[in-house]
């Protein structure tokens, strides 16, 4: 497929051209940070389907989201995934013995616990006798734990799920070089002291060099950073409109923080430290302040920088996720129904963040809504040029025309309903947990804002994309 880069610059005459055909509305970050005024809750249909169970979320926790390196970098990450599971159950009083399955996302794994789920479910006292697995889908890995659990409960194997995930950016695994590793292998198995010295013969002061994970595509070998900031050129978004989307993202979760709003955080006592009651990130700045740093991927020229960019973040996420059925014969009250979603994918190259541009039109046809029904929107914040390209992007018959094989665009979301409570960009993005952060503040947006169906999207790395409609439970 012909890149969108490449197109740009081959086939429009300059980049004006191209700005004009991807126009948005500017943004207006000061009319956003006043109060959204309450939503009527409206008469909509529900989107019940006949002979499927109705799924519901009973409640939703995190631990705070925390930048890496600060309070929790002594930690493994089952110590975190345990932490929102004993959250979790606190919140809830929910019978460690009735949950039938536990999955948690994941992106980064460490080695010693490799189906962190498992570990983490038996640290919370769960039975042994529940059966624990970790999936792993770049940075909708959550979303993944959350729709495999739907899946379990709708084909009625399940009743009662547990979906979360967990990230600890703080502790990377840091390999040895291949060749390091292939020597020491060898050297296990050799037998005598002369195979021995034969292999040391052939070390090299190379063999020291350490393999350091890098958020960068395999298929590829770009960082996403990188890739944000070639995608915000092509859509011809601006460093300025950028930094003001970050701005926006920021003060709106500040609000929400001083408010009380991000009722899904229970604290978390650290071992030898402080408990943490809220998320370390939330620093809003000003345009000038925002303005004065340099591009951090794409040199001298590029406009994604540390500011408009997502933190590294550790954190973990759970949810307690029931058939309809079951949740009200055990006294619950749930707070949402997950109704449908899709996942989808393209080109890692030139549309490796536009997951939600192709997801959104997929789940909103496959729900037989619009974009007009929808009341609260919330998607993965990633890099700001990343949510202002999908907005270019969704809002443009060209692209979806050329790009996407359909007849008309979808629309952009308002920015009145759109991540009121900030997003990853403020709140933190622990890639294996942002799914169920996403899931939750929806859900808790419906309630308090009167509104009927959330709309949750997200990239990942690989090229791909996950949308999800949520239905707010009938109060």
């Amino acid at each position: 497929m012909t890149s969108i880069l490449t197109y740009t610059f081959k086939n429009l005459p300059n980049a004006s051209t191209w700005a004009l055909r991807f126009s948005v509305r500017p943004l207006s970050c000061s009319s956003q940070l006043r109060a959204a005024p309450a939503a009527q809750t409206k008469s909509k249909k529900t989107l019940a389907k006949p002979n499927i169970r109705n799924i519901v979320v009973v409640d939703g926790v995190r631990i705070p989201f925390l930048q890496s390196g600060t309070s929790y970098k002594d930690l493994m990450p089952h110590d975190l995934a345990r932490a929102a599971l004993s959250g979790l159950l606190h919140r809830t009083n929910v019978p460690r013995d009735v949950v039938d399955y536990i999955i948690f996302g994941t992106v980064i794994q460490e080695v010693k616990t490799s189906n962190v789920a498992r570990e983490a479910a038996l640290g919370a006292g769960f039975s042994d006798k529940t059966p624990a697995h970790t999936v792993t889908m770049a940075c909708i890995s959550a979303n993944q734990a959350m729709t495999t659990g739907v899946g379990l409960i709708a084909s009625g194997q399940c009743d009662v799920v547990v979906a979360g995930g967990v990230e600890l950016m703080s502790d990377v695994p840091i390999r040895h070089s291949r060749k390091m590793r292939k020597m020491m292998l060898d050297l296990n198995k050799a037998k005598t002291l002369g195979q021995r010295l034969s292999l040391l013969s052939k070390f090299r002061l190379n063999f020291l060099s350490p393999e350091l994970p890098a958020v960068a595509e395999f298929s590829t070998s770009e960082t996403m950073g990188h890739s944000a900031d070639r995608l915000a050129a092509a859509f011809a978004v601006s460093r300025a409109d950028q930094d003001e989307y970050a701005l926006r993202s920021h003060s709106l979760a500040k609000k929400a923080q001083d408010e009380g709003l991000l009722s899904d955080i229970v604290p978390f006592k650290v071992p030898g430290k402080d408990t943490v009651t809220k998320d370390n990130g939330i620093r809003p700045s000003s345009l000038e302040q925002m303005a004065k740093l340099k591009p951090a991927f794409i040199k001298p020229y590029g406009t994604v920088t540390a500011a408009n960019s997502s933190f590294l973040t550790d954190g973990a996420s759970a949810m307690l996720i029931m058939a309809e059925e079951k949740a009200l014969a055990m006294g619950y009250k749930p707070k949402a129904y997950l109704r449908d979603f899709v996942y989808v994918s393209q080109d890692p190259k030139d549309q490796l963040l536009l997951g939600p541009t192709y997801a959104t039109p997929k789940v909103l046809e496959k729900a037989g809504l619009t974009l007009n029904d929808i009341d609260a929107f919330e998607f993965h914040e990633a890099f700001s040029g990343q949510i202002l390209a999908n907005f270019k992007a969704m809002d443009s018959d060209w692209f979806a025309q050329n790009y996407m094989g359909r007849k008309t665009k979808v629309g952009s979301p308002p920015l009145e309903k759109f991540n009121n409570w900030g997003g990853s960009l403020s709140l933190g993005h622990p890639f294996g947990a942002t799914g169920c952060r996403l899931v939750m503040a929806a859900a808790n947006r419906l309630r308090k804002e009167g509104g009927q169906y959330g709309l949750v999207a997200a990239c990942a790395a690989g090229g791909q994309g996950h949308a999800m409609i949520v239905e707010a439970y009938p109060k």
